[in-house]
């Protein structure tokens, strides 16, 4: 199993603990590689939610499992990466979205798979390999 950057979507079904799929792969890559990564901007789009929401306590477990993960931070090569992915999807006709190129740009920086349900955000870029951990 390749070193893997957990798009928001998915490090949202592991904190849930709900989706039986994703939490068995999850538990086989922590046994392979110790900790979860994913960007500062998913931990940003996380605790946004939870405050949105007023879950303290979700938020205090959240916290925890920030401080025994891997969190990039978005650096300026990351954003300008990025910037290159969203000239080239608004040009194309793909999608754009500010954080999940910076989260796309981050996986590429750093070498590795990004893990993600919405699969279509990113199919279209070049180099980026792309799993889904809900799928068999």
């Amino acid at each position: 199993m390749d070193e893997a950057l957990l798009d928001t979507d998915i490090l949202s079904e592991v904190l849930k603990r709900k989706d039986r799929r994703v939490l068995a792969t999850a538990r086989q890559y922590l046994a392979q590689h110790q900790r979860l990564a994913f960007s500062a901007i998913t931990v940003y789009e996380i605790i946004r939610g939870l405050k949105a929401n007023r879950a303290a306590r979700q938020l205090a477990g959240f916290l925890k499992t920030v401080g025994t993960s891997d969190v990039f931070p978005v650096s300026l090569p990351i954003l300008m990466r990025a910037a290159e992915l969203w000239a080239d999807g608004r040009k194309l006709g793909h999608p754009h979205d500010d954080a999940d190129l910076i989260i796309a740009a981050t996986a590429l920086e750093h070498g590795r798979v990004l893990v993600t349900g919405n699969v279509g955000h990113f199919v279209w870029i070049t180099g980026l390999t792309v799993e889904d951990w809900r799928q068999p």
